[in-house]
């Protein structure tokens, strides 16, 4: 006789007893779903974000019961689960009882360069026209594509230099996939010479004449940090394997849209030059960190990925390519390394640093896109593609973002110690009416400086002693009919939303500081503590450098506020 059918312990307590678990039920259809749409994808903790990007593609959110089955199908906690997916903005997260979003979702850029271009008439034409039931209007932070402000994005469609009837155009056309514009694939890559490098190298190649190379050549990281690039890879080398190398794709600094210009027309020097590096540091995996911004670079890489695997140039899954969710602070190589183990993107205390324990817990080399556009072209051309140009001192090439009130919004390639003046000349000069007032020399981190500091050259190490720095080279050109006090308060903002939340100096602080920007006259003295409080105490450069903005603009544009 079974236990629960004898007298005694078992039938002594009073009630019914439960005929479930507690907690939310497992409901059997959605398993299905979820199992149908994960496949025979290993169920691992770190595709977390790849498994909730499939529910959210396929239904237009992440239902309760959805996720619950993705948490039965992982062996995850719901509580794991929600938190990533209320983390992040692309992903929808709909609770039992609330009404799922539309099946239309029109997400709107709201950074810098599109206020500038009218992104604020736009929004409240869209809100106007469209029956919120039916069609949801979102802001959005920048989606890489300043040159063509205003932008907006309808599911993977982007409409530049947007406006209610292209709008209207596009919903009755009810196409909604990314465009892929033309580029080099690899058949044309190799055809030019392409990866005959990385081949010479991978078999009587010497590592440390590569990193030499680099190291002649000067060029240091072009995702903001500028440290020497070459000098990473004896760091990650000193630590035992197994090794990874990440690229940080999760160009979310408004105003920066360089790297999505390359890959969109020569994906191949990227990835050879990853493979290079990865060569170097005798990486096991590459894992490649994309925003969700840029639908059309995601679809050329995995393309891309599949041909050089089909070449024989990678084996299969060397490369993963990884798809953000909407994050900015994902810029910042711990927060993205957390994103690629399909955890929040929570930046890390450090030391360590990802050199020592990076992915994994293992050391990781972390390299931006166009860092390896250049180590793939310093390799095929020698150092003096970067070394051989001067000017004002300094040496080498920059690849400039520039958007705003200039004739030739654009990635503008000129020598590194270019000033303002010349970022302008490049970009057309300034548009038909509008009079030089202001610039951003490298995105909203950067602040604002006026038109008067206009020799500076725009490069590393020649704008920290103005209180600024060069960062991704995003340059956002003001004019005369633009409020510098409206700009900074655009910049708060756009920090204020992209906080992790971690730490309080730069969660609190900045939604502080809007409130405070947005009074009738600025509390100096209280601004001012504010940001030596956030500049001192945050955890990243978040909110290191968010109180940028307000500092420069109440040293050069007192006036306005």
């Amino acid at each position: 006789m079974a236990l629960d059918q004898r007298d005694g312990v078992w039938k002594s307590g009073r009630g019914r007893g439960r005929a479930t678990p507690k907690g939310r039920q497992l409901d059997d259809a959605a398993l299905v779903e979820v199992q149908s749409l994960l496949g025979d994808r290993p169920r691992r903790r770190d595709l977390l974000i790849e498994f909730l990007h499939l529910i959210q593609d396929e239904y237009g959110h992440l239902s309760a019961p959805h996720m619950r089955a993705l948490a039965e199908e992982t062996g995850m906690s719901m509580a794991e689960i929600w938190e990533v997916a209320t983390f992040y903005a692309h992903f929808d997260p709909v609770r039992e009882g609330e009404t799922p979003p539309p099946d239309l979702t029109i997400r709107v850029c709201e950074s810098l360069s599109c206020e500038l271009a009218g992104s604020e008439a736009l929004i409240a034409a869209l809100e106007k026209g469209h029956d919120p039931a039916r069609i949801r209007v979102l802001r959005a932070p920048c989606m890489g594509r300043c040159d063509t402000a205003p932008v907006l994005e309808i599911g993977h469609l982007h409409i530049d230099h947007a406006t209610p009837k292209k709008v209207e155009a596009a919903i009755e056309a009810g196409d909604f996939h990314a465009v892929i514009p033309e580029y080099e694939t690899l058949a044309a890559y190799q055809k030019d010479g392409g990866y005959q490098t990385l081949a010479t190298l991978r078999k009587d190649g010497d590592w440390q004449k590569v990193q030499e190379e680099v190291l002649k050549a000067g060029l240091r990281g072009l995702g903001g940090a500028g440290f020497p690039s070459g000098r990473k890879w004896g760091f990650v080398r000193a630590n035992p394997g197994p090794r990874y190398l990440a690229v940080n794709g999760d160009e979310g600094e408004p105003g920066t849209f360089k790297d999505r210009f390359y890959l969109e027309r020569r994906p191949h020097l990227m990835l050879e030059g990853m493979l290079i590096a990865a060569w170097a540091v005798e990486a096991e995996k590459c894992f490649i960190y994309m925003r969700d911004e840029y639908p059309a670079v995601l679809h050329i890489l995995r393309t891309e990925i599949a041909a050089l695997e089909a070449a024989g140039v990678v084996e299969p899954g060397y490369i993963d390519l990884r798809r953000g969710a909407g994050a900015y602070i994902c810029g910042e190589e711990s927060a993205m390394i957390e994103s690629i183990e399909g955890k929040r993107g929570i930046p890390r205390h450090r030391p360590p640093y990802v050199a020592q324990v990076g992915i994994f817990d293992r050391p990781t080399l972390v390299h931006n896109v166009e860092t390896l556009h250049w180590i793939a072209r310093i390799c095929r051309e020698g150092p003096e593609i970067l070394s051989s140009t001067e000017k004002n001192g300094r040496k080498g090439l920059r690849s400039y973002s520039v958007s705003g009130r200039v004739k030739n919004p654009g990635v503008h390639l000129l020598p590194a110690g270019s000033t303002i003046r010349d970022v302008i000349e490049a970009a057309g000069g300034m548009a038909e009416g509008h009079e030089f007032k202001a610039y951003q020399p490298g995105g909203p981190s950067s602040g604002l400086l006026p038109a008067s500091m206009d020799e500076i050259p725009l490069d590393f190490d020649t704008l920290q002693p103005h209180g600024t720095f060069i960062g991704s080279a995003a340059v956002v050109v003001l004019s005369d009919k633009d409020s510098a006090r409206a700009a900074a308060l655009n910049m708060l903002r756009f920090f204020e939303s992209e906080s992790c939340g971690q730490c309080t100096p730069c969660r609190v602080g900045c939604e502080k500081a809007v409130k405070l920007m947005q009074a009738p006259k600025w509390d100096r003295e209280l601004l001012d503590e504010l940001c030596t409080v956030m500049a001192d105490a945050s955890i990243c450069g978040l909110g290191q450098a968010a109180p940028n903005p307000i500092r420069l603009t109440m040293k050069h544009f007192g006036d306005e506020v």
